[in-house]
């Protein structure tokens, strides 16, 4: 009997290591860990762990399930419509790309950051700190002036969250949530929620969800956390634009001049190669 066991155990880690194997190759993506302590954003682990109810939709992008909404900040889809389905494609279909700027607002970078989309004409996500919106509110004002959308990523940037318990998970998500829409004012609403370090859980999730904000991952990490250099930026963007539309830049975490320069030359890219920009799906199906 207990050999048996034993063999069902390690069949069902075999079963467990394809299933993995096949998630982590069907759309290229490996782990993207940033270099000093700790890790920032990681596509592979934009899918789910631990937790309860349901896992991730769409394998290594880290879920799919159902999107799409109104346009500008403030104008959401009732909560209820809100699926908690991780979202990667874009509410303006065929080729546009979704402009995801994260870890601020900053009082130096997030203005210069403002100026390039301004530039362009560009309409971005900003996934914003609770406590930097909550010191920052003149900031959280002007992104939603512009016509940008907000997006909750938590309180401390803790990547460990899912390793977490769900009261803990809970807290960082809707404290944030509050703080940034009392800095914004005017009632304008957080759209979406973004793990960070794309640390999902199914319950992470379903309080987005529940709250109305749906759970946002990326395609293209451009690393430009690490300031590898504006060349190597704006590589990341034309090699990778294949994997998805949605492309993560950061505004926050340090000296952003390498983004800032490397997002005025990716706009200019996408511009020249006819692909226009849009939001990230929140209620319609996520086809990315």
């Amino acid at each position: 009997m207990a050999r048996a066991n034993r063999q069902g155990i390690r069949a069902g880690a075999v079963v467990v290591a394809a299933a993995a194997a096949v998630a982590g190759t069907a759309w290229g993506v490996t782990a993207l860990v940033e270099p000093g302590p700790g890790r920032h954003e990681d596509a592979a682990r934009q899918t789910d762990t631990g937790g309860t109810g349901g896992g991730s939709d769409d394998g290594a992008k880290g879920g799919g399930g159902k999107g799409g909404g109104a346009q500008g900040a403030g104008g959401g889809a009732p909560r209820s419509q809100i699926p908690d389905g991780i979202a990667h494609a874009s509410e303006s279909g065929g080729n546009a790309v979704n402009i995801t700027i994260d870890d601020g607002p900053d009082p130096q970078w997030t203005p210069k950051v403002l100026e390039v989309l301004e530039k362009y004409d560009v309409k971005a996500t900003f996934c914003m700190i609770g406590p930097q919106a909550k010191a920052h509110p003149d900031l959280v004002k002007r992104v939603v002036a512009g016509g940008h959308r907000l997006c909750d990523h938590t309180m401390n940037h803790d990547t460990t969250m899912d390793k977490k318990p769900v009261d803990y998970q809970e807290k960082q998500i809707l404290d944030a949530k509050k703080m940034i829409e009392d800095a914004a004012g005017g009632g304008a609403t957080v759209e979406y929620y973004r793990a960070p370090g794309g640390a999902f859980t199914p319950d992470s999730r379903r309080i987005a969800a529940a709250h109305g904000m749906r759970p946002l991952g990326w395609n293209v990490d451009t690393k430009d956390f690490g300031k590898p250099g504006v060349a190597a930026i704006v590589n990341t963007v034309k090699t990778e634009i294949g994997n998805g539309p949605t492309v993560l830049f950061h505004d926050g975490g340090g000296n952003r001049t390498q983004t800032v320069a490397a997002l005025d030359q990716v706009l200019a890219w996408l511009k020249n190669q006819g692909r226009p920009t849009g939001f990230p799906v929140r209620t319609a199906p996520d086809a990315s």
